[in-house]
C-alpha cells in the first residue's frame, strides 16, 4: 500500500501523529468569490439588505469557522490560532473574500483559511438570498502558505 498519511497499515482512516514535528509559525491565505447581480453587491456595500450588515456578519462567521475546523473536517488537528482575518473586495457583481490564518504549531493552517473563506461566502449568500437567488460561490483556493516541512507555496495564475 502506498505511504498515505491518513491511512494506517490496515487501510483504515487515522489522524496523523504530528507530535514529532517541530512547531513553527505557519500562515495560510485563501480566497473565495461570490458572484451576484450588481444591484445585490451595491445593497451589500451600502448595508441595505433586510437582514443587515452582511459583510460584518460574514467576517465573524469566517473567524468562527476557522476556530472550529477540527469539528468540521474529519482528522484535522485542533490548532491554537493566533490570528484569523477575513477581508472583502466588493466589485461590480462580485465579492472577493480573502482570509488568513496564523498559528505556531506542528501542522499547517490551510484548512482554517479555506474554511473561513467558504463559510464567509455562504454567510453572504444567506444574508442576501432574499435579494438575489442567482448568486454563486466559486474560486475557492489556497492563495499562499508559509512554514512547515513542505515549505512555502504561492498560487500562480
Amino acid at each position: 500500500m502506498p505511504d498515505l498519511t491518513h491511512i494506517d497499515e490496515h487501510g483504515k482512516a487515522r489522524m496523523v501523529d504530528v507530535s514529532g514535528k517541530e512547531a513553527t509559525r505557519r500562515v495560510a491565505t485563501a480566497q473565495a468569490i461570490i458572484t451576484m447581480q450588481p444591484e445585490t453587491a451595491h445593497k451589500i456595500c451600502q448595508n441595505e439588505l433586510a437582514k443587515g450588515d452582511a459583510l460584518g456578519v460574514a467576517r465573524i462567521a469566517g473567524i468562527l469557522a476557522a476556530k472550529r475546523v477540527d469539528e468540521l473536517i474529519p482528522l484535522c488537528h485542533s490548532l491554537p490560532l493566533s490570528d484569523v482575518s477575513v477581508d472583502f473586495k466588493v466589485g461590480d457583481g462580485q465579492i472577493t473574500i480573502t482570509t488568513s490564518a496564523t498559528t505556531f504549531a506542528p501542522t499547517g493552517v490551510e484548512m482554517e483559511a479555506l474554511t473561513a473563506a467558504t463559510v464567509a461566502a455562504l454567510t453572504i449568500y444567506d444574508m442576501a438570498k432574499a435579494a438575489d437567488k442567482r448568486m454563486s460561490i466559486g474560486g475557492v483556493h489556497l492563495v499562499s502558505k508559509t512554514g512547515g516541512k513542505s515549505g512555502d507555496f504561492v498560487w500562480e495564475k
